[in-house]
C-alpha cells in the first residue's frame, strides 16, 4: 500500500467509513445514552460522527480518538472551540488504560475489526462502565452463501455472517440491544465525496497516485456489485450491570 497516495486521496473527506447520522441516533436511542454521558468515538477518522453523537447527548463529553494524526488534526479543527470535544491520537488497543476510561458509551464505526472481533470486544468491554454500551459496525455477510465477489471485497479479512457476529458479541458477555445493516445511504455518504475527490485529482496525477485513484474507485464499484450480499452490520451491545 502506498500510504502517501492513500492519504492524498482521503485528505479532508467528511468521513472515513460508511455511516449516517441516522445510524448514530438509532444506536444512541437504543443505548438510552444520558445527555451528559462520557463518550469515546474510537477510530473517529476526521470526526464524521461526532456531531451526531452530540445531537444524541447534547451535554456529553466526547473523546474522539484515531491512530492517524492527520485525521485527528482534521477532527480537532472541525470542533475547535467546542469544549465538549477532545481529539487525540491514540491506539484503540490501549483504550482501557486511557485516563478518561471507563466510558458510558463507545462508538466504533468500521474500525473494531482491525483488532479482530473477539479481541476487540474484550478490549472495549474493559473500557466501559457496568451498564455501558458499545455501538460498532463490523464487516458481515447477509447470506449464508455469499458470492465470490462478496468474499473478495474484504480482501482476506475473516468475515462472518451478521448472525455469527451477534453470537460472538453475546459470547463476549454483552447483551445485544439491537442490530441492523448500515444502509446504502451510509455507504454513499462515504463513497460519493471520495469519488468527487478522485475526479479532482485525476489531472496531473503521477503513476503512484493514478494507481491509488483506480484502486479507490474500483472499491466503490465493487461495493455496488456486492451490496446485497455483504456490508457492515451495526450492533448496539450493553455490558451487564
Amino acid at each position: 500500500m502506498d500510504w502517501n497516495a492513500f492519504f492524498k486521496v482521503h485528505k479532508d473527506l467528511p468521513r472515513e467509513g460508511p455511516g449516517s447520522v441516522d445510524d448514530v441516533l438509532w444506536a444512541c436511542e437504543l443505548a438510552q445514552v444520558s445527555p451528559e454521558a462520557m463518550i469515546c468515538d474510537v477510530g473517529c477518522g476526521p470526526g464524521g460522527d461526532v456531531m451526531a453523537l452530540l445531537q444524541a447527548a447534547p451535554e456529553a463529553q466526547v473523546l474522539a480518538m484515531d491512530k492517524h494524526a492527520g485525521f485527528v488534526d482534521t477532527c480537532a479543527k472541525r470542533f475547535a472551540g467546542d469544549l465538549r470535544v477532545q481529539a487525540q491520537t491514540g491506539d484503540m488497543a490501549d483504550l482501557p488504560a486511557h485516563p478518561e476510561a471507563p466510558f458510558d458509551l463507545i462508538w466504533c464505526a468500521g474500525a473494531l475489526y482491525f483488532l479482530g472481533l473477539d479481541r476487540g470486544l474484550d478490549i472495549m468491554k474493559r473500557a466501559l462502565k457496568p451498564g455501558g454500551t458499545l455501538c460498532f459496525s463490523e464487516p458481515a455477510y447477509f447470506t449464508d452463501a455469499p458470492s465470490a465477489r462478496a468474499t473478495e471485497f474484504w480482501e482476506g479479512h475473516p468475515t462472518q455472517t451478521d448472525t455469527a457476529v451477534s453470537e460472538a458479541v453475546t459470547r463476549a458477555g454483552f447483551n445485544v440491544l439491537g442490530q441492523r445493516r448500515v444502509s446504502d445511504a451510509g455507504w454513499q455518504a462515504y463513497y460519493q465525496p471520495m469519488l468527487a475527490r478522485i475526479g479532482q485529482l485525476r489531472a496531473g496525477a503521477d503513476a503512484a497516485l493514478t494507481a491509488m485513484l483506480d484502486l479507490c474507485a474500483g472499491e466503490a464499484q465493487h461495493w455496488q456489485e456486492v451490496r446485497q450480499d455483504t456490508g457492515y452490520t451495526l450492533i448496539v451491545a450493553q455490558v451487564p450491570v
